[in-house]
Order: C-alpha cells, then sequence, then structure tokens
C-alpha cells in the first residue's frame, strides 16, 4: 500500500461507518407489514371486509391525505423529529392525573334517566344504556363484578366484521375502542367505517394502537396520526402495549428500552391530540416491563379471571376489560368487554374534561 493512499482510504471508511449507524439494535426494522393481532380477539371463520370501506373525511384543519399501507411515513408537520426525547414540551395547564379511583364503586347500576344528586342536569349527556351482554365464558368475579359498575364499553377490530352500532349501544356499549393501527404501515381496514358509525350512534369513541417492538417510536407515532383525526370530543387515543406470540417480531428488549419506546410515542400523541394517551396492558407485560412505573398515565388492564386488584395490585385504573368471549346483539362472534371505574356521574364528568 502507498503512503498517499491512506487517507483517501480512511474518508471512504468513515463515510461507510455513518451509513451503518442506527439509533439501537431494537429499532431494527423491516418494510412489511405486521401480522398484529390483540390476543383477546378470536379470529371468525368467515370473510373479513377488505380494505377501503367507507369513505375517509379530511381531518379538521388539515389537508386530506392519500392513505397507503406501504411505504415511507410523512412527518407530521408540526412534529419534531422520530425518536426525540429531550426538551420536548407538552400541553401546559392541564392535569396530568385522570379519574382513576383507588377502587371502583361497588353498589347497584342506577336508572339511565337518573343523574345523581348534586351534580347538574343537563340536556347534553347521554344516555346511560345498562348491561344486556352475556358471555361465552362467564367468571364469577363475586362482590367486585363488573355488573356492578355502570358505564359498560366494547373495544372492536376488523375482525368483528360488520357492526350493527345502533343496537350495540342499546345493548349497553355506552362506549368503543376501535382498532386503528399497528406497527407503522398497517391501517385496519375497518377503522375508518366504524370510526364514522360508531359516531353517528351515539357513542363516546377513541382509537388505538397496537405497538410493534421491531419499528421505531416516532415512526409509529406518525402513522397512527396520519390516519386517526384529531376530533374535539374523542376519547383518548390508547397504546396497547403486549407481548403476541403471533408476531413476526419475536425480539423482547429490556424493560427500560421498553418505557423508552413508549414515552416517545406517547408524548408524539399527547402534543398532537392534546390529551395524555391510556396505556392497555396484559398482565405478563405489566409485570415484566410497567409494574410501578408511569404513574401519571391513566391505565387500562385486562384482567378476564380476577378483579385487577389481585391482579395488579395498587395500580389505579380507568378502564377495566373483564372479558374476551362477549356476546351481544349487534355483533356476530365474540367480542371484548370493558368497564369505567366510577359511577354515571363520573363518566359524564371525566367525558366533560375532555
Amino acid at each position: 500500500m502507498r503512503l498517499r493512499d491512506v487517507p483517501a482510504i480512511l474518508i471512504a471508511a468513515l463515510i461507510l461507518s455513518g451509513c451503518t449507524a442506527s439509533s439501537g439494535a431494537e429499532d431494527v426494522l423491516g418494510n412489511v407489514p405486521s401480522p398484529e393481532t390483540t390476543n383477546a380477539i378470536v379470529k371468525p371463520s368467515g370473510p373479513i371486509p377488505s380494505a377501503g370501506v367507507g369513505d375517509p373525511s379530511p381531518q379538521a384543519s388539515q389537508p386530506q391525505q392519500t392513505l397507503s399501507w406501504t411505504g415511507p411515513v410523512p412527518q407530521p408537520q408540526a412534529l419534531m423529529p422520530a425518536d426525540r426525547t429531550v426538551d420536548m414540551p407538552l400541553p401546559a395547564d392541564r392535569p396530568v392525573a385522570l379519574l382513576m379511583p383507588a377502587n371502583p364503586g361497588i353498589g347497584t347500576i342506577p336508572d339511565v334517566d337518573a343523574i345523581p344528586e348534586g351534580r347538574p342536569k343537563s340536556p347534553t349527556r347521554a344516555q346511560i344504556y345498562g348491561h344486556r351482554f352475556r358471555d361465552a365464558k362467564p367468571i364469577n368475579f363475586g362482590s367486585t363484578s363488573p355488573r356492578k359498575l355502570a358505564v359498560h364499553g366494547v373495544d372492536v377490530s376488523r375482525w368483528q366484521g360488520e357492526i350493527d352500532w345502533e343496537t350495540l349501544r342499546t345493548q349497553g356499549a355506552n362506549f368503543v375502542y376501535i382498532k386503528a393501527t399497528d406497527g407503522g404501515d398497517h391501517l385496519d381496514p375497518m377503522f375508518k367505517k366504524n370510526w364514522r358509525r360508531a359516531k353517528e350512534a351515539g357513542l363516546k369513541r377513541g382509537a388505538y394502537h397496537f405497538f410493534y417492538w421491531c419499528r421505531t417510536a416516532g415512526e409509529q407515532a406518525d402513522w397512527f396520526i396520519r390516519n386517526v383525526p384529531r376530533e374535539a370530543n374523542a376519547l383518548p387515543p390508547v397504546i396497547d402495549v403486549e407481548w403476541n406470540g403471533e408476531s413476526s417480531c419475536k425480539r423482547r428488549i429490556s424493560p427500560t428500552r421498553v418505557r423508552e419506546k413508549m414515552q416517545v410515542f406517547m408524548d408524539k400523541l399527547e402534543r398532537y391530540y392534546g390529551q395524555r394517551p391510556i396505556i392497555y396492558t396484559a398482565p405478563d407485560f405489566y409485570r415484566d416491563n410497567l409494574k410501578g412505573e408511569m404513574l401519571d398515565y391513566p391505565f387500562w388492564l385486562r384482567s378476564v379471571a380476577a378483579h385487577p386488584s389481585k391482579v395488579y395490585p395498587g395500580r389505579k385504573w380507568l378502564f377495566w376489560q373483564y372479558s374476551g368471549s362477549g356476546l351481544s346483539e349487534g355483533v356476530d362472534g365474540k367480542i371484548d368487554l370493558n368497564v369505567f371505574n366510577g359511577d354515571e356521574g363520573d363518566w359524564h364528568d371525566w367525558v366533560a374534561s375532555r
């Protein structure tokens, strides 16, 4: 090797090393649609509606965007670069803690037309429909039965197919969380139609994202923001974090890295939607990564065999998913059942605070 060739070789080596740098081993990703499903949903044997059902409506104050299943996701104009965690302002003058009683109120379900004494009567408050759901695998929760709480709801995805939303609401679905996205390139093909039809039927609704551990958090936040409208009356967005054996991503990153990625995703959503996201999780994932952590966030807990106080001791919660085998008129097959932690007045107050 001639001496004068050394500087050129060193420059080439530096360029190559810069091109191969990454944000961390956990953020390696592929441009392949992810096959994620929640472990609470049983796939039906019948046909599933294909993508493109329903007409997407443009977001308020934003131009309509064309959705795609694959390819790079453009950075929303008002957002910071992906995975940036330093000096990221969050909405100010807004309480951090949402309504999350330490223990659910146990008692009889109030009359649907009654408003508790001491709370202002308002004609804008939606009627609360009593619980009429059945369960393919009923559990005896004893004195802490979710049936003793007033405000029940459901969560849905493409696997529920076509839904009769008006009937589902009168069966006791006062709120619904709708699967919107997972990973950085997958949009539930029923999301747009479910989002529109749930609103038309009078349900309070929000959207959830299934977090994919082999993609960057910022990329996933951008994808959710691109597809979920920012509406004043929508419930807070939800990040669904759990281990899924069906995922093509088998990596289980460290608890510290799990929380770092979650924080990046949730910070971006909070800045964009102006609401603190809700964390949905399952017992094993919670035990491994979230026990005693993220105390400033509201939690939605999956606990289908016992009260959350036994499965997640000491954790305050906002929603409880108490069944993955619910049955209801208006839906073919099984559906997830949930309940709000509070009475009817608490629910109206919480919704009004949105």
